[in-house]
């Protein structure tokens, strides 16, 4: 599912026009962006964690070239499902 099938089920779902269904889904992504930034971690009862995690700087290789290189350090999510979205598959 991508972001235009998200926000057609959400439109469905509530039965409002697709700006508001939208609106709705860009809400609920930037508040989820905004919240990772100040507390690094989010817990969503029922559906799962989103936490910042510190990548180290590491060796890698081009695929292309075989070039060895040197990856920077970086942040990425991770995301953890909850028990009850587990039960659910």
């Amino acid at each position: 599912m991508n972001k235009i099938k998200l926000i057609e089920s959400v439109q469905k779902d509530l039965k409002s026009s697709k700006a508001d269904a939208e609106r709705a889904v860009n809400a609920v992504i930037n508040g989820i962006k905004t919240h990772l930034k100040k507390s690094k971690t989010m817990q969503l009862v029922g559906f799962g964690t989103f936490r910042v995690v510190n990548r180290k700087a590491r060796l890698g290789v081009n695929p292309k070239t075989g070039e060895r290189i040197q990856i920077k350090a970086s942040k990425a999510v991770k995301f953890g499902a909850g028990k009850d979205l587990k039960g659910s598959l």
